[in-house]
């Protein structure tokens, strides 16, 4: 089921990247960093892989790529600090947060954000959601974009640099980053279940 869902999203992307060019690159970087399912290591390694063919230039894609996912952190930003911060006040309780935890997580953003956000993106999931906590956590815009950015790039090259080197293989890579999706994905909600049961216990 999950490599049927894949093969039709590659299809879809492909198909994106090929009739819109770079600013088909853009358009899914920034559906992927607001926090809609279309994964990144599909897109920049096909793209990379189209470099190789002579339709684009290597630094052209990781620009836009940069670009729309810069775009899309800053909308999923904006949605944190707006509207996230106040539903979590309202129904937090339900899932065992209180005020204060909201507290903490603010003054813990405010002293280390910049580089929870910074590595964040260079992590498969943690990579596309970084940027609600950021916003619900009031973090200083121009930190969050600067250092966003800062890691953004990285991951853009390496993945396009990938699709690029591999060429017509470029699509092997989902294999090997679906397996690092479920391991992170495994983790998140161990650590939460664990969390949870600790608050539920108390």
């Amino acid at each position: 089921m999950a490599e049927h869902i894949l093969a039709s999203l590659a299809q879809i992307i492909t198909g994106l990247i090929k009739d819109m060019g770079y600013f088909g690159i853009t358009i899914l970087m920034a559906l992927e960093s607001a926090c809609i399912p279309v994964p990144s290591e599909l897109v920049m390694p096909f793209a990379g892989y189209m470099v190789s063919a002579g339709a684009f230039g290597f630094w052209q894609i990781v620009l836009w790529g940069t670009i729309g996912q810069t775009i899309g952190s800053i909308i999923t930003f904006w949605i944190g600090a707006t509207g996230g911060r106040s539903l979590l006040e309202k129904y937090g309780k339900y899932l065992l947060i209180r005020t204060d935890h909201i507290h903490h997580a603010d003054r813990w953003f405010e002293r280390y954000g910049h580089k929870v956000v910074f590595f964040g993106r260079l992590v498969p999931i943690i990579r596309t959601f970084i940027s609600l906590p950021a916003g619900m956590s009031k973090m200083s815009f121009a930190k969050f974009v600067l250092y966003s950015v800062i890691g953004i790039i990285p991951w853009t090259a390496m993945l396009a640099y990938l699709g690029f080197y591999l060429g017509e293989n470029w699509y092997i890579l989902k294999t090997y980053f679906h397996g690092a999706d479920v391991i992170i994905a495994v983790a998140i909600v161990g650590c939460i279940a664990y969390i949870l049961y600790n608050k539920a216990r108390k």
